[in-house]
């Protein structure tokens, strides 16, 4: 069993104020920019794919579970980082990528899929079988997500050498199409701890049945909904006063801590009060392509500002997008008004689907060539950057194009990577 994710969640359990935060992005450099800044704070770091980014097949990255492994441990090699702090996880393993398809041919494909992972290295596994399949309701019944998360555990526990050392996240709170659920009060309800008994005692029972019943003391992380989400355009945040007490489920299970999925976008005294709730797990994952993105336009202003002519990256990208709009039609609305600023500025990040497009990457590497020889200048800098993004940049070997793609990732990520010496009191 993971020591560095087993000790958060035994600290975590014990009411230190404690999390470890799980990036959840294949992107070249969310991943480069994550682990130097692990490196810099010697602090442990989950390093996440998700099944529609990688799988067998090899996802919409073009990469199988080695691929990604193989990229990060290259990242750590050439930046000096201890591969000790870091921990991979296989976010939504499940049938998703293959919803079309019989639910017979779909988990077949995602058994596949756990082998490949667990065989990469993987280590934390989240289970996730709640949406159907060809023919099925849209969200499952939780006998039925169990069921079929039980039978992915024991392929990755029968596919492990050392099967004690995968570690289970269970439980979902992916929204439904068009969004999550927002009461009268305007908020995002919680998970109740009616909900969050029953996918335990559904989970408990599956495990047993498929004769894996030990293996629930591996099963780590609980991903339940405290109230955070964000909609294309809009951050629904985290209301602080809420009463919010999941203690009592969790009693039973002592090596059990909570998981936050769609924490992007926070205001940072969020995550030390989500830690203090019990949230030892806290994910994030669009809020760091979405800030390489917001770099890579303001380096593209600044070139334009000195060649005197229109930027190039958004045109191009408005296009791959509007020719290709599979990624983002069913969380945009094509009719809406402000659809051309949704499609490269939507909280969502939809965009970042298209990256990997020999188009854009052209396009981009054009952009950031045109800075290899030049640093960025003072005025130039302070227009589209904030100081502390152009003084962690400096800290990153100076104020670069690069560095400061680097450091925009990290000052989005810097709010989970708090330690409680330095978090006062909450408000």
């Amino acid at each position: 069993m993971s020591d560095a994710l087993l000790d958060i969640v035994q600290r975590n359990r014990s009411g230190e104020r404690c999390a470890i935060p799980s990036v959840c992005s294949a992107h070249e450099d969310v991943l480069r920019a994550s682990l130097i800044m692990a490196r810099d704070l010697n602090r442990p770091i989950v390093i996440e794919a998700t099944s529609n980014q990688v799988n067998q097949e090899g996802g919409y990255t073009g990469m199988t579970p080695i691929d990604f492994v193989q990229r990060v441990t290259q990242f750590c090699a050439e930046h000096n980082v201890q591969t000790d702090l870091v921990v991979f996880g296989g976010d939504h393993l499940g049938p998703q990528a293959w919803r079309d398809q019989s639910a017979d041919i779909a988990m077949g494909k995602a058994a596949e899929m756990i082998k490949a992972y667990v065989a990469a290295g993987f280590r934390k596994i989240h289970l996730d079988c709640s949406e159907g399949c060809l023919g099925e309701a849209a969200q499952l019944a939780d006998s039925v997500t169990a069921k079929r998360s039980a039978e992915l555990a024991k392929v990755a526990l029968d596919a492990a050498d050392q099967p004690t050392e995968i570690v289970f996240v269970i439980g979902t709170e992916v929204p439904p199409p068009g969004g999550a659920r927002i009461d009268e009060a305007g908020d995002i309800p919680a998970t109740t701890s009616d909900s969050a008994q029953k996918t335990i005692d559904a989970h408990a029972k599956a495990f047993a049945d498929h004769g894996i019943a030990q293996a629930m003391n591996q099963v780590l992380g609980l991903v339940v909904q405290p109230g955070v989400e964000f909609s294309p355009s809009q951050v629904h945040h985290f209301p602080m006063d809420r009463d919010f007490d999941l203690s009592g489920v969790m009693a039973a299970w002592p090596n059990l801590t909570l998981e936050a999925h769609s924490t992007d976008y926070q205001h940072p005294s969020v995550y030390p009060k989500l830690a203090e709730l019990g949230f030892g797990f806290q994910k994030v994952g669009p809020a760091l392509t979405y800030a390489w993105r917001q770099a890579l336009y303001a380096l593209d202003q600044i070139l334009a500002l000195r060649l005197g002519q229109a930027p190039r990256i958004a045109p191009v990208m408005r296009d791959l997008m509007e020719r290709s709009p599979n990624y983002w039609r069913g969380h945009y609305d094509a009719s809406d008004p402000q659809i051309g600023s949704l499609l490269h500025l939507g909280l969502a990040d939809r965009i970042r689907y298209y990256w990997t497009d020999e188009t854009a990457q052209a396009v981009v590497n054009g952009v950031l060539a045109e800075f290899e020889t030049a640093n960025i200048g003072q005025i130039e800098a302070a227009e589209f950057f904030c100081p502390t993004v152009i003084s962690r940049a400096g800290t990153l070997g100076g104020v670069t194009a690069r560095n400061l793609v680097l450091a925009q990732i990290q000052e989005a990520l810097a709010p989970y990577l708090w330690s409680s010496e330095h978090v006062g009191g909450l408000e």
